[in-house]
């Protein structure tokens, strides 16, 4: 098993963790039972660092990847899950460099080690393997996962797309840092998280290496790979600016990709210090995709994006990427978050203020869409990119804001920051700050906002 000098550095500083305690051992979950997705993550452990080599050529659309995992032990583990879809068959893998049983199951891939994994020890995984990937198909009928396009594939995640391209704990509360590597035919740009290490071109292939060094859930991890102008800059405070546009694109994006420095030193002072050391953007031309996503540090745009759109992933970077929900139902806590961000963007800027935009979303009828589902209490997951988590959880914030006044409630937006970054957090989080910061009791206005379907009122 080779491993990359930040695996072994994961692996060294890990070995310094508590010892294990006499828990008996057994099985790990093959899913944490989230609302919507209770089959997603798997439990008994926790992973530090993924380290993925893919090679993909799209001409075949061939996917060949090695994965190696590093996690703890949560619990004696005499068996455990990774998520992986069965379109990708697994041809070799070991447990702390000793080949290990295992089985593939639709997302499941179940490994028996050889050894019981004691609680509270680091533990490796090494996976190889191999097939066509294919589209993930979520429950609104969109598209996720590894995407085939006319010259490479549009990688997003979000929310259960990262298994169709490699084996994790596909749960948003199971953060890592991750080392990405993606060999493609020379003349290919392939994007990952973080900054760029390295890129190597050799018998007509080019490896283009990238690392994550802040904790990042799976489903915003990206490989996006097709012909691209790629361009490296950077902010006037030396942060490095990664912007890749398809030329097809190219005349639309570049425009709108010259504002992302000041959007990003605009939420840096209204929040906090932008979170990650890379940001950027990779504007692809995916018209069956059809969508944008925040995947940490280079949002994916399935073409140009305006400058709303733009404004609304990186504000996403603070809010969903390092701030992240525990469970998809509260999807509100990301993108109402990033929309009333939006709001305010274009309120500082010389659009409509926030206040304008509210009176807009609460002027719709009774009758309207938006009110149908409550932000927080989505009945399934095929509501979960509806109207209600994006304008009404936007609303919900507009609506706190002349509550409690901007003070207090700008307050509460960097609280909620500082107490979550690079964590995850709940409505149940939020509600108990917003009460413990504004010195109100808001049970009745977050259950009409938040919970109860309709249009709220007496609030």
């Amino acid at each position: 098993m080779r491993w990359t000098a930040t695996v072994a550095t994961v692996v060294a500083a890990l070995a310094l963790a508590a010892p294990a305690g006499a828990h008996p051992a057994g099985p790990g979950s093959a899913g944490l039972g989230d609302p919507f997705f209770p089959l997603a993550g798997n439990g008994g452990y926790d992973v530090k660092h993924y380290s993925l080599r893919i090679a993909y050529t799209r001409a075949t659309n061939r996917l060949d990847g090695h994965a190696t995992i590093v996690a703890r032990a949560t619990q004696g583990l005499t068996r455990f899950d990774l998520d992986l879809r069965d379109f990708l068959t697994v041809s070799a893998l070991r447990v702390n460099g000793r080949p290990a049983q295992f089985t593939q199951d639709g997302q499941e891939l179940v490994v028996t080690p050889r050894r019981v994994l004691r609680a509270g020890r680091t533990f490796v995984v090494s996976v190889r393997y191999g097939g066509a990937p294919e589209p993930i198909v979520d429950p609104d009928e969109s598209i996720e996962g590894w995407v085939p396009t006319d010259d490479g594939a549009f990688v997003v995640g979000e929310p259960q797309g990262a298994p169709g391209w490699f084996p994790a704990n596909d749960n948003p509360r199971d953060k890592a840092t991750y080392d990405i590597a993606i060999d493609v035919p020379a003349g290919i740009t392939a994007l990952g998280n973080g900054r760029l290490v390295s890129k190597a071109t050799r018998q007509g292939r080019t490896t283009w290496k990238w690392r994550e060094n802040s904790p990042m859930a799976s489903y915003l991890a990206t490989a996006t790979n097709g012909v691209f102008e790629l361009r490296i800059s950077r902010t006037r405070h030396g942060l490095p600016v990664y912007d890749a546009v398809d030329p097809r694109e190219a005349a639309a994006a570049w425009p709108v990709l010259a504002d992302e420095p000041e959007i990003v030193a605009f939420f840096s002072e209204l929040y906090a210090r932008y979170p990650f050391d890379a940001v950027g953007a990779i504007v692809d031309h995916a018209p069956d995709v059809g969508y944008a996503l925040e995947s940490q540090t280079k949002p994916n745009y399935a073409d140009a994006p305006s400058l709303s759109t733009v404004v609304h992933e990186l504000a996403h970077q603070w809010f969903g990427d390092s701030v992240t929900l525990k469970v998809w139902p509260d999807i509100w806590l990301n993108e109402g978050f990033a929309t009333w961000s939006e709001w305010f963007y274009e309120e500082r800027h010389g659009g409509p203020t926030a206040a304008e935009q509210f009176d807009a979303v609460y002027a719709r009828p009774a009758t309207s869409s938006i009110w149908r589902n409550a932000p927080a209490a989505l009945p399934s997951p095929d509501v979960m990119f509806s109207s209600s988590p994006y304008d009404r959880g936007a609303a919900t914030l507009q609506a706190l804001r002349e509550k409690v006044g901007d003070r207090t409630f700008f307050g509460i937006l960097r609280a909620w920051y500082a107490e979550h970054r690079h964590g995850n957090a709940t409505t149940a989080d939020f509600i108990a700050l917003a009460e413990r910061m504004s010195h109100l009791a808001l049970d009745q206005f977050f259950d009409v906002w938040l919970y109860q379907p309709g249009k709220p009122a007496g609030w």
